[in-house]
């Protein structure tokens, strides 16, 4: 009996099934690349994946990738939702600075400030402000037709302002123990930040993927004429995808301003929506709308997290750190393009003597001889 060829064309070897499947899996680069990161950051530090017990809280290298990129995990979850419906928020930084800025000067001002009431007033007067944001965004994109990039535009450089006129230019300092649980706080040994994205990523995925509402927002995003004409109410979807980002927007601005006790209205949540925009790139979801991942997204922020801590282990000059992590961007974004990785793999080797020639060579050989 023959036993089964193993080499595929041009007498290379055929890769197995399974490891075919593994990489053409969307979430493979991702989790590639961020494996890669980490194991570079071991390099450099040998204690980077030590994780220590104290006062009965984790900590360690890994803890704070965690802790610090779950604000941007957030952001980027709903810039996914965004995205996957062919439009685009560049509102959540401002969105970002406002909570925050909301939050702090509702605490700071109340007769109590380190009550539970107040901080639950706190962040309700923080999240229905970043919904109301959102509701602008969606209606504006949905039924007055403005391009999605220049309706959150106006409200990314307008927000901007509205927060620095809250906190009258100043860095609000708060002291509050309650407030200080959402952004530094520990819950079961763990940051409550890692744990509160946890949960929303949690629930984001299950919302839109045990009903239908994934599947809606990428048929909105992937074809919008098919998608009206079998019935679809599109304009409902965008406003509630803008409301969704928004509001996880907010809930980042809620653990920036909490972990620090303090809001600045011109630095905090700044160029966080690029940041987002990259993590859900670099996740595996287009910008030209349809299928998302979440899982992808979350290993993006994971992965500019991670980044920016390996800029900081390096020590790159502040002046070329935003080169230097464009560069990496890039080269992780090459890395996870197929067409790039299929002109790498197109390399001609020499047939082997005695082998017969491809068929395409066979065509183009025709072609010379026939003209």
């Amino acid at each position: 009996m023959t036993p089964p060829d193993d080499t595929g064309a041009g007498g290379r070897p055929a890769r197995a099934p399974g490891a075919r499947q593994l990489t053409e899996h969307r979430l493979f680069w991702p989790a590639a690349v961020l494996a890669a990161l980490l194991l570079g950051n071991l390099a450099l530090t040998h204690d980077f994946f030590a994780v220590r017990v104290q006062n009965g809280h984790l900590y360690g290298s890994l803890i704070d990738i965690l802790q610090f990129g779950a604000p941007l995990v957030l952001v980027s979850l709903g810039m996914t939702l965004v995205i996957a419906t062919r439009g685009i928020d560049l509102s959540v930084g401002s969105t970002v600075a406002i909570a925050g800025a909301l939050a702090c000067e509702h605490i700071a001002t109340a007769k109590d400030p380190g009550s539970l009431p107040t901080v639950l007033s706190a962040i309700a007067v923080a999240v229905g402000v970043a919904a109301a944001i959102g509701l602008l965004n969606g209606l504006l994109v949905a039924r007055l037709g403005v391009q999605p990039i220049v309706a959150t535009l106006v409200l990314m450089v307008a927000g901007r302002g509205v927060a620095q006129l809250i906190t009258d230019g100043q860095i609000i300092s708060v002291s509050s123990s309650a407030y200080k649980m959402i952004g530094g706080g520990y819950w079961l040994t763990l940051p409550f930040a890692v744990l509160l994205a946890a949960a929303l990523v949690a629930v984001t995925s299950l919302v839109t993927r045990r009903t239908a509402l994934g599947m809606l927002i990428e048929s909105v995003g992937g074809n919008p004429v098919a998608s009206r004409l079998v019935g679809i109410r599109a304009a409902g979807l965008l406003v509630m995808v803008y409301v969704v980002s928004a509001v996880c927007a907010a809930v980042a601005g809620l653990m920036i301003s909490s972990n620090v006790s303090s809001a600045d209205g011109n630095n905090a949540g700044l160029w966080i929506e690029l940041d987002a925009i990259l993590a859900v790139v670099v996740g595996g979801t287009a910008l030209t709308g349809g299928r998302f991942s979440l899982g992808g997204t979350v290993l993006g922020a994971l992965i500019i997290q991670t980044l920016s801590t390996t800029i900081y282990t390096l020590g790159v000059p502040p002046e070329t750190t935003l080169v230097f992590k464009a560069l990496v961007v890039i080269v992780v974004c090459l890395v996870q393009s197929p067409e790039f990785r299929a002109r790498l793999s197109r390399r001609r080797r020499p047939a082997a003597p005695g082998q017969a020639p491809a068929a395409g060579d066979v065509g183009a050989r025709q072609q010379e001889v026939h003209p």
